[in-house]
């Protein structure tokens, strides 16, 4: 791993996450997390199915409350957020451009923009529906873009894509960082897909922090973080 602080002129954390708990009733979803994201790092987010990954990033987003813990965000920092999945009626009429549009108004060439950066400046404007799941991707990552993040979240980006068009959407991924020079918290449930290059990677261990019936044993301390050693 590369030093953190390495081509990073700006130290200052775009979000600092200490001992961050969500709790729901008697269960913590999540607990003891740890994490910061400055510009042009890279960082993931690694975990089970059911540990708590989404739960996180929408904390991060300030979408849901935290039970315990704090997270700190820069100033006026721009946030663009790539959802795991999108849910569209089959009969809704909705074209590419439209899509781009429905987070806020932009200018065609601010769309046009946005769109070549992910390699569908060429792609036209067909119905949304009729998208391979590798376009879907990088058409909601345009969609994020376009508000010139300096902070980008993406929950679990290469669900419903295939091996290569996973692949090439991580490097993708990574030349966006490079040419933008934002932030990336990239949240996957695959440890195989750490890049060389991240700066850290944060996992999530499923139910580490439930509570034990009564009289049984305590659990256990700390883990909810695993860092990866830096070089």
């Amino acid at each position: 791993m590369r030093d953190r602080q390495a081509g990073n002129p700006d130290a200052t954390p775009l979000i600092h996450a200490h001992d961050v708990g969500v709790r729901r009733g008697e269960r913590w979803i999540i607990r003891h997390v740890d994490l910061k994201v400055g510009r042009g790092e890279l960082v993931y987010l690694i975990g089970a199915n059911g540990a708590g990954k989404s739960t996180f990033a929408r904390a991060v987003l300030g979408l849901i409350a935290i039970s315990e813990g704090n997270i700190d965000r820069a100033a006026s920092m721009e946030v663009g957020y790539v959802p795991q999945r999108l849910s569209l009626s089959p009969t809704l009429p909705l074209g590419v451009r439209r899509l781009m549009t429905l987070t806020g108004r932009f200018a065609p060439h601010e769309i046009d923009a946005a769109l070549a950066a992910v390699g569908l400046d060429r792609l036209g404007d067909p119905p949304v529906m009729t998208l391979s799941g590798g376009e879907l991707q990088r058409l909601l990552l345009a969609r994020a873009l376009v508000h010139r993040p300096h902070l980008l979240v993406l929950d679990e980006p290469d669900q419903g894509v295939d091996l290569a068009g996973a692949n090439r959407l991580h490097r993708l991924i990574e030349q966006i960082r490079d040419d933008f020079g934002c932030g990336v918290l990239l949240i996957s449930h695959d440890l195989r897909r750490v890049m060389d290059d991240a700066h850290d990677v944060v996992v999530l261990v499923p139910h580490e922090h439930d509570e034990p019936p009564e009289g049984g044993d305590a659990p256990a301390a700390d883990g909810g973080r695993e860092g990866m050693p830096q070089s």
